[in-house]
């Protein structure tokens, strides 16, 4: 395979069986998108959506995914944005800073968590300093 310079919208219940090259598959009731990597290796990608994790932005035609994808854990190791549908690529992280963000990513989430837990799940996160 080779690498994609944009990604489609399909705005889907659930994702077919086997991923299209070149789609970004939209999930409302899942909160959730995934694509074929980018690169070309062909690995699934999964974005959940939430304010912790991404968030999806669809001007009617194009959908933008925030923060960039770092597939960290593929041996590609890829790094790239999703904006207005184009692919925009970045540097590879250095080990120090991919753990740094796995760091930052696992604060926010159980920060998001926390904040929106109700009553008794929330006060144990607090009480346990999650």
């Amino acid at each position: 395979m080779t690498a994609t310079a944009f990604l489609r919208p399909e705005f889907v219940e659930s994702f077919p069986p086997e991923l299209e090259p070149r789609v970004l598959y939209v999930s409302i009731p899942y909160a959730t998108c995934g694509h074929l990597c980018v690169c070309g290796c062909g690995h699934e990608i999964v974005t959940p959506l939430s304010p912790a994790q991404w968030t999806l932005t669809y001007n009617g035609r194009d959908v933008s995914l925030s923060p960039s994808i770092g597939n960290w854990g593929l041996p590609c190791r890829s790094h790239y944005w999703i904006r207005e549908g184009a692919v925009r690529w970045c540097r590879r992280f250095t080990a120090r800073e991919i753990a740094d963000n796995r760091e930052r990513d696992r604060r926010d989430l159980q920060e998001h968590h926390a904040d929106t837990a109700p009553g008794p799940i929330a006060r144990l996160y607090r009480r346990l300093g999650l």
